[in-house]
């Protein structure tokens, strides 16, 4: 095993330190973010960071870069107040992939991937059609995390939209049935074939 210091990562190569650090962390969620702008421009966009925050009510959260330059989605979010979540399978990655390229504003990444927005409820931001689980999501709030001057952005869930066979009859939505993707560091796609459930643990 190769024992790599604090040292030895500040020394690496910028290219090199991104890759390292972004796929020690292990495998992580792979989602497109929808966001229209108050101009009515659609933005989609390749995220690695949702997370759960919370249940009860039913939030979850994304880390965004700081905002030295335009962040479409975040500024979109700010303006707006809403977004939706959409699960990456494995038959968009390249395209789901390309929505990592940085274009202006009025530049919708669906107009340059195969990927077709879709609206549902009435809902103000772009779906992701044939994504098998879309989140309509509200934002709540942001945190700065001073160290690197990301920012957490936390949104409620207000809408689910799931295909039916994922959802199983404790709630569970089973993801591999879908051939979700996940991520590991920043481009390299992985595709869970199955799950292993463990019931609720309680002291031996």
């Amino acid at each position: 095993m190769i024992h790599i210091s604090h040292e030895d990562i500040d020394n690496f190569h910028h290219i090199y330190r991104i890759n390292l650090i972004n796929s020690c962390s292990g495998y992580k969620s792979a989602n497109l973010l929808g966001t229209k702008s108050e101009a009515g421009f659609e933005n989609v966009a390749v995220f690695s960071s949702v997370t759960h925050i919370g249940s009860n009510p039913p939030m979850l959260g994304f880390f965004t870069r700081p905002t030295t330059v335009i962040r479409n989605t975040y500024e979109n979010i700010k303006t707006t107040g809403f977004f939706t979540i959409n699960h990456i399978h494995e038959s968009i990655l390249e395209d789901a992939h390309h929505t990592s390229a940085k274009y202006d504003s009025e530049i919708s990444e669906f107009d340059k991937t195969s990927l077709i927005s879709e609206y549902k409820n009435n809902f103000q931001a772009p779906f992701v059609k044939g994504a098998p689980l879309q989140l309509a999501m509200e934002y709540v709030e942001e945190y700065t995390i001073k160290a690197n001057n990301t920012i957490l952005v936390i949104g409620k869930v207000v809408g689910l939209h799931v295909n039916e066979e994922l959802l199983e009859d404790d709630g569970f939505i089973n993801l591999s049935k879908a051939n979700i993707a996940t991520i590991n560091g920043l481009d390299a796609y992985a595709v869970p074939q199955n799950n292993q459930r463990f019931g609720y643990q309680r002291p031996k």
